[in-house]
């Protein structure tokens, strides 16, 4: 009986074994297939304020943003993407109408020079500074919007108010419900000890990789975390600047974005797929990504705009009608898979609507000299390409409201920093099916050496026996 019992575990055994080879090695080829990117790596070869493109998208904005540069800001007064699709400028005289036109774009004979706008909106940025406050000009009133929140006194207004009476009708003064602040509380949600924010941009130096996103989430030196347990360790921020400017950089600790560098999120396990990064156009379709609040659509209303936030003043941010709520800060604006931006703050919220402010990402990747990570079928392309003066994410040929975030990608990750559980269950991962195999090899080798040495001690039970 007793030896029954010992065949029956060495057999039990073997199966056993023999099963985890094959689950062991279905493993490691479900993980090679896995850690294969659905599309081209990420790649470092996209210079900024590049459109990584091209195609209809870039038509518009260029045409309208080369004819204003060529007339020059004293006969126009701006430019934008009509609702139909079309580059519109806006200009001060019938000749310069004439040429718009025989460019093929819409002219808008206005009033006052982009040199008028301009010279008022220094006015007020010479004025003593008001938190709550922001100004833009917008090109399709040809006026200065000046909007102060509600946290701005009777008598601040009251300044404010006399000193736009002086500088002349084309400055409009608006009240706005809410209150300008930033959005720190992806666009994956990092977070750290100063609060919550969302992942920017992937962008790179040559040698490391790091996340662009706003710089009035932390300072220098803030640690960052996927995690609200503190587990799962992102990096640090190495350098930014807030106000002013609002852009940071946080480097990854193990040096490298890993597998969707070029992907940035939108919810549920999807992403865009980024392909390069340029400078939007008023009217144009744009979408923002959040940790909080996830995809939001809307137009940019001003480029060039002022925030008066409570921390201090932010220089030449794009302003759109697109909601954002707290946590939302550093995550990305983008059109048609290009980046555009990475979120401020703003007033309002996704349930009442707002105003949200953007750094432009083609101005912080100059001022951080990084690139964006883009796939390499997109890189190709951008390698060499000179930057364009402005605009050149515009829609094209297309309407505005017919624009899209972009081609689809699912969002991965790297496994750093992930719990043991966590990797164990990856199924990106390799370590678990090699370590199933290993286990099972030395099951079956434990077998056999059991029944050789049982085998053994048998004979010399039979024949120690017959030796009576």
């Amino acid at each position: 009986m007793k030896h029954v019992r010992r065949r029956v575990v060495r057999r039990v055994t073997r199966v056993a074994a023999v099963g985890g080879l094959l689950l062991g090695g279905a493993m490691v080829a479900q993980a090679a297939m896995a850690s294969e990117p659905p599309g081209a790596p990420a790649t470092r070869a996209a210079p900024s304020g590049t459109a990584g493109g091209s195609g209809p998208a870039g038509a518009a904005g260029g045409t309208a943003a080369t004819l204003a540069a060529k007339l020059g800001t004293a006969r126009t007064a701006g430019s934008w993407i009509g609702a139909d699709g079309r580059p519109v400028v806006a200009v001060t005289d019938a000749g310069a109408a004439r040429e718009v036109r025989g460019a093929g774009a819409v002219a808008k004979v206005v009033p006052h020079s982009m040199d008028e706008l301009k010279s008022a909106t220094a006015r007020l940025a010479s004025a003593p500074r008001v938190p709550g406050t922001a100004w833009a000009v917008d090109y399709r009133t040809n006026q200065v919007m000046v909007e102060a929140d509600r946290t701005v006194s009777a008598g601040d207004w009251s300044k404010l108010s006399e000193l736009a009476s002086g500088i002349g009708g084309f400055v409009h003064m608006e009240r706005m419900k809410g209150a300008f602040t930033t959005r720190l509380n992806g666009a994956l949600p990092i977070l750290s000890t100063g609060g919550r924010c969302s992942a920017g941009f992937n962008v790179s130096d040559g040698q490391r990789d790091f996340i662009l996103t706003a710089g009035h989430c932390g300072p220098t030196g803030s640690i960052w975390f996927a995690d609200s347990q503190g587990n799962q360790k992102l990096g640090s921020t190495v350098r930014g600047t807030f106000p002013g400017n609002d852009f940071s950089l946080v480097r990854y600790d193990s040096g490298s974005a890993g597998q969707g560098a070029d992907v940035v999120s939108i919810g549920g396990g999807k992403g865009v797929r980024i392909t390069g990064a340029a400078d939007p156009s008023v009217g144009q379709r744009v979408f923002r990504s959040g940790s909080t609040s996830g995809l939001h659509d809307g137009q940019v209303t001003a480029l060039n705009a002022t925030v008066n936030y409570p921390e201090g003043a932010v220089t030449g941010l794009i302003q759109t009608d697109v909601c954002a709520e707290p946590g939302d800060s550093g995550g990305p604006l983008f059109s048609e898979g290009v980046a555009l931006g990475i979120t401020s703050g703003g007033n309002g919220d996704c349930t009442t609507g707002g105003t949200t402010f953007f750094q432009p990402v083609t101005k912080a990747m100059a001022a951080l000299n990084v690139r964006l990570l883009v796939s390499a079928q997109n890189a190709g392309g951008a390698q060499g390409a000179t930057p364009a003066p402005a605009a050149t994410a515009g829609q094209g040929a297309m309407a505005p409201n017919s624009a899209s975030p972009g081609s689809s990608a699912p969002v991965t990750g790297a496994t750093e920093g992930q719990t043991l559980l966590a990797q164990l269950t990856d199924t990106r991962n390799i370590a678990p099916g090699l370590l199933i195999v290993a286990v099972s090899l030395i099951l079956l080798i434990a077998t056999r050496f059991i029944r050789a040495e049982q085998d053994r001690r048998a004979y010399r039970r039979y024949y120690s026996a017959t030796w009576g």
